[in-house]
């Protein structure tokens, strides 16, 4: 089928305005490993997508779905076992007793149960994130996102710090934006406060993402924590971005990070692009939220999904992916460094996660952004933009992504920058 008629069909029945990635978007019909294949059977290098954490299609997750639903699926009010062997595995791999598991579907409802684990923990509804985030859609966390406010205006609960910036840094230089950052928290939790909401919780990616990457590095939080902690609340850590070994050093970007959340949400990683997310807490913060909220998820945690998330840490585990991140991401890094074009303002990375920041004029370059982007797509490699102004290049591969794919990715972005004038 032709790709209007497809994008005819998608606006019929499924409404306007339905994001797609691509001015000629990409009609894929299979992929395998770090790869996808469109209808015409082109090939391209997938630098984008981490739904897919250990590889397109992977063999072995694809086998365990499959055995798993061949038995039994049903949902946790019945007893079995899986669930607990998820479980057991995953929280193995946290510290600071976040050792009890909430399963859900999405990175959506995770983030939801996280505000409310907040709430019920400290009897308070003050939430504060940066203005600059996205944490999902939910009514409750699409009220955290910068980049369409909800209709009405944000709630007078919520409040947003301006977020890190590596071009245009708090305080006015890298070495005062951790304790600007931290001032800007204090003075939403003061409001919050004087409103009589109270502070529940601050929600945050530990490497900021969506707000483009920006450097950080071990002990930015601490001075946050410290009046995160003095005022009662608790810290919120969406790790559906850096988690699962993605930032090479560490299994959880809060580990880089340095700090001790209350609360950890995972996603899209989390079983290889089937639907799985979680809520990871402490003992107490779970009780919170249990005597609170009569909550139950009717597909999280089924024996299929645990399944998928099990072969998944398994896949990480048996095949080196963190420690691949780390190698495959340093070397990266380094080709991009090489990189030579007056747009280029800074590139910055971690592991398999990337940014490349382009200003024309002393200006965020949005529209060269988006140019590049596209031309990356017609020269077979896929890859993004994030960034208050969408002029950061973001590239966030699967775990396999190998050096040679690097070569070819940054050989490929070399090209297409040598034709965006300067």
């Amino acid at each position: 089928m032709e790709k209007t008629d497809l994008l005819a069909r998608r606006r019929a029945l499924l409404g306007p305005n339905v994001p797609i990635f691509y001015d000629d978007p990409v009609h894929v019909v299979r992929g395998e490993g770090v790869w996808l294949w469109d209808a015409d059977g082109r090939r391209y290098l997938d630098c984008y997508n981490n739904v897919p954490h250990v590889g397109h299609c992977h063999p072995r997750v694809t086998e365990a779905i499959c055995r798993q639903a061949g038995i039994l699926n049903t949902h946790t009010r019945y007893l079995h076992e899986a669930i607990l062997d998820y479980a057991e595995r995953l929280t193995a791999k946290f510290g600071h007793d976040l050792s009890q598991v909430i399963m859900v579907c999405t990175g959506s409802e995770a983030n939801d149960i996280a505000l409310r684990m907040a709430q019920a923990a400290t009897g308070k509804t003050g939430i504060i994130a940066t203005d600059n985030t996205y944490h999902g859609n939910t009514l409750a966390v699409s009220q955290l996102s910068a980049r369409r406010p909800p209709i009405g205006g944000y709630p007078p609960n919520v409040r947003l710090v301006p977020a890190p910036d590596s071009m245009a840094p708090l305080g006015g230089s890298l070495a005062a934006q951790p304790d600007a950052f931290a001032a800007n928290v204090a003075r939403a939790i003061g409001e919050l406060e004087a409103a009589g909401h109270g502070f529940a919780g601050l929600m945050l990616c530990p490497i900021f993402a969506n707000e483009g990457l920006p450097e950080t590095g071990a002990g930015f939080l601490d001075p946050t924590v410290e009046v995160i902690r003095e005022a009662g609340g608790l810290i919120l850590c969406d790790e559906v971005q850096p988690g699962f070994g993605r930032v090479g050093s560490h299994w959880w970007g809060h580990e880089w990070l340095g700090f001790a959340p209350d609360v950890v949400t995972l996603g899209k990683p989390m079983g290889n692009g089937h639907p799985v997310g979680a809520v990871v807490a402490r003992p107490d913060v779970m009780a919170a939220f249990r005597e609170a909220f009569g909550y139950f998820n009717t597909f999280g945690g089924n024996p299929v999904s645990c399944a998928a998330a099990l072969a998944t840490l398994d896949v990480i585990e048996e095949e080196g992916l963190v420690e691949n991140a780390r190698d495959v991401g340093g070397y990266t890094v380094s080709l991009m460094r090489e990189l030579s074009h007056p747009l280029i303002a800074d590139v910055r990375g971690g592991g398999l996660f990337f940014g490349i920041e382009l200003m024309r004029d002393g200006r965020p370059a949005t529209e060269d952004a988006r140019r590049i982007v596209e031309g990356m797509r017609e020269r077979g490699v896929l890859m993004g933009r994030i960034g208050r102004a969408q002029h950061i290049l973001k590239l966030r591969p699967p775990m396999p992504f190998s050096r040679e794919n690097a070569d070819l990715a940054v050989g490929t972005l070399a090209e297409v920058l040598a034709g965006v004038p300067a």
